[in-house]
C-alpha cells in the first residue's frame, strides 16, 4: 500500500528535520577574543581530543610514532570504538593539528603512565566487559576519563604546565570543552536513531489513516441511520420520514467493511475510531445528502454490490478526500497526515475498486508494503543521505551556477532533496534515472519555492553527467523498470 512515493517524501521530510536540528560533531572554533585563560584553553582541547586518539592507539598525523602500548589492556577494547573511529577521521581536526602545530611532544613521558592509569581504572574494565558498545557507552567512558583521570592527574597536569600560556582556569576549561564535543556527538548519533524511529513510525501512521479512512464509510451510515430513527419518532413526521429510502444504509459495501477479516485484526492490534469525531463525520454527511452523487444513487431503482463499491468510491473522490473538515480533523490527530492524504486517499479509491470485483464480496487491505525491497527501501535511503550527506553536498555545490543562484541562501528544503536524489541515484542500482529525476523534481515543485523544480532538474542532470563520466553511476538515462 504504501508506495515508493509516499516513502521518499517521508524520508525528506525526516531528512529535512533532522539537518534542520543536528549539532553535528565538528570542532569548536577557536575564540575571537584571545585572553591567556582561552587561549589555553583551546590549545587544551585541541591536545585533549589527540590525546585520546593517542590514548585508543591511533596515529595523530602521518609521521607520529605509537609509543609501546603493551601495558595498555584497555586498548583492545577501545581501538576499534565508533566514536574513536569518527573522530580520527574528522578532517576539520586533522587541519587544526597542522594549524596549531600540536605534536603531544609535551606529554610524551606521560602516555604511558596515563595508559596504565586508565587501564585499571574500574570505568576501563566496566566497559571493557561490555561485548556490543553503544556510541553512548563510548562517549559516557571517555568522559569519566577525561573528569576523573585527565583532570585530576598531577603527572598530566605538570606535562600541560610545559606550554607557557598554561592556567588552572584554562586547563580544567578545555578538557570541558572537550567532553562537550564528545557529547555532542553523542547527541547526533541519538538524533539519526530517532530520526529513524519517526521515520518508521511516519510510515505505519499513513497505514493508520488507510484503514482509518475505510472505516468511515460505517460511521456516516451510523449516523444516517440515527437522523432517520430520530425522524420517525419527531412531532409530526411526514410520509417519507415513516416509509424513507433505506438504500443508503443498507449499502452492502458498509457490510463488507464492517465484516473484513483483514481491517478487523489491523484494528485489534491498532485500534482506531472516528467517535470522536462527531462535527466531521456530521460535516460530511451532510454535503453528502446535498450531492448529485447521493441523489443519482437514490433514485436508482435497482443497484448491486459493484455499484454500491462504485457509489462511496465517487464519494470519495468528490467529497469525502477533499474535505476542509476531514483535514482539519487529521491534523488534530497526527502532525503526518494531512502530507499523506493526497497519496493514501488514492490507495483507498484502489481498495474500494479492488473490492467491488471481489468475487466474494470482501474487503481486504492492501499490504503495508508491496515487497521486502519497499519495505526497507526508506530506512536505507534515510541512512545512506546521512553518511554521505557532506560529500554530496560537495558535489550539489560544484553544479550550482552560482550567477544565478546564491549557494548561501539556497533552501534547505532544496539541499535536502537533491541529497536524497543523489543517494537513491547511488544506492538504488535498480530504479532508472529517469524516475529518480522525475520524482525529486515532481517533489520539490510540490514541497519546495516556485523555482525549486528548475532548481533541482538543472543541478542533478550535471551531477548525473558528472557520476556517469567518473565511474560512479553505470545506470542509463533510458533504464526501464
Amino acid at each position: 500500500m504504501i508506495n515508493r512515493i509516499l516513502i521518499r517524501i517521508k524520508v525528506i521530510q525526516m531528512l529535512y528535520s533532522f539537518m534542520l536540528t543536528r549539532s553535528d560533531f565538528r570542532i569548536q572554533e577557536a575564540p575571537v577574543k584571545k585572553s591567556r585563560d582561552s587561549k589555553f584553553a583551546y590549545e587544551m582541547y585541541l591536545d585533549t581530543l589527540l590525546l585520546i586518539l593517542k590514548l585508543s592507539g591511533r596515529k595523530i598525523s602521518p609521521k607520529d610514532e605509537i609509543p609501546n602500548l603493551a601495558t595498555a589492556q584497555i586498548l583492545p577494547a577501545i581501538s576499534n570504538a565508533k566514536m574513536i573511529s569518527s573522530l580520527a577521521s574528522n578532517s576539520e581536526l586533522q587541519e587544526l593539528i597542522t594549524k596549531y602545530n600540536r605534536d603531544l611532544s609535551q606529554y610524551s613521558d606521560c602516555l604511558i603512565y596515563l595508559l596504565d592509569e586508565i587501564s585499571e581504572s574500574a570505568a576501563a574494565k566496566d566497559y571493557s566487559k561490555k561485548r556490543k558498545k553503544t556510541i553512548a557507552e563510548d562517549v559516557s567512558f571517555w568522559s569519566v576519563i577525561l573528569e576523573t583521570i585527565l583532570l585530576k592527574d598531577e603527572k598530566f597536569i605538570d606535562a600541560a604546565r610545559r606550554n607557557e600560556d598554561f592556567t588552572i582556569a584554562g586547563f580544567e576549561s578545555g578538557i570541558q570543552m572537550a567532553i562537550d564535543t564528545l557529547r555532542n556527538f553523542y547527541d547526533v548519533k541519538s538524533a539519526m536513531v530517532n530520526s529513524r524511529r519517526s521515520l518508521q513510525d511516519s510510515l505505519e501512521q499513513a497505514y493508520k489513516l488507510y484503514a482509518g479512512l475505510l472505516l468511515l464509510p460505517v460511521d456516516i451510515t451510523r449516523l444516517r441511520e440515527e437522523q432517520i430513527e430520530t425522524a420517525k419518532d419527531k412531532y409530526l413526521p411526514t410520509a417519507d420520514d415513516l416509509n424513507p429510502n433505506l438504500k443508503f444504509i443498507e449499502n452492502s459495501l458498509i457490510g463488507a467493511i464492517e465484516n473484513s477479516k483483514s481491517l478487523n485484526e489491523y484494528l485489534k492490534e491498532n485500534p482506531f475510531s472516528w467517535e470522536n469525531d462527531y462535527y466531521l463525520v456530521k460535516a460530511l454527511l451532510d454535503n453528502i445528502l446535498k450531492s448529485d452523487i447521493y441523489n443519482g444513487y437514490m433514485s436508482a431503482k435497482e443497484t448491486d454490490f459493484q455499484a454500491d463499491c462504485e457509489f462511496w468510491r465517487n464519494l470519495f473522490k468528490e467529497i469525502i478526500l477533499p474535505s476542509d473538515a476531514l483535514a482539519e480533523a487529521l491534523e488534530s490527530r497526527s502532525v503526518y497526515w494531512n502530507d499523506d492524504i493526497s497519496i493514501v486517499g488514492t490507495f483507498v479509491l484502489k481498495t474500494l475498486r479492488r473490492t467491488a470485483t471481489d468475487s466474494d464480496h470482501s474487503l481486504d487491505l492492501m499490504p503495508m508494503f508491496k515487497d521486502e525491497e519497499d519495505a526497507v527501501f526508506g530506512e536505507t535511503l534515510f541512512v545512506d543521505a546521512i553518511n554521505n550527506a557532506d560529500n554530496y553536498r560537495e558535489l550539489i555545490d560544484r553544479f550550482i551556477n552560482e550567477s544565478q543562484w546564491d549557494t548561501e541562501r539556497i533552501a534547505l528544503m532544496d539541499i535536502v532533496i537533491l541529497t536524497a536524489a543523489i543517494t537513491e541515484l547511488l544506492s538504488f542500482p535498480a530504479i532508472p534515472v529517469p524516475v529518480t529525476l522525475n520524482e525529486y523534481i515532481e517533489i520539490a515543485n510540490y514541497y519546495s519555492s516556485p523555482r525549486s523544480g528548475q532548481f533541482i532538474n538543472g543541478v542533478l542532470f550535471s551531477v548525473i553527467n558528472y557520476l556517469r563520466e567518473n565511474g560512479q553511476l553505470q545506470k542509463s538515462f533510458d533504464n526501464k523498470k
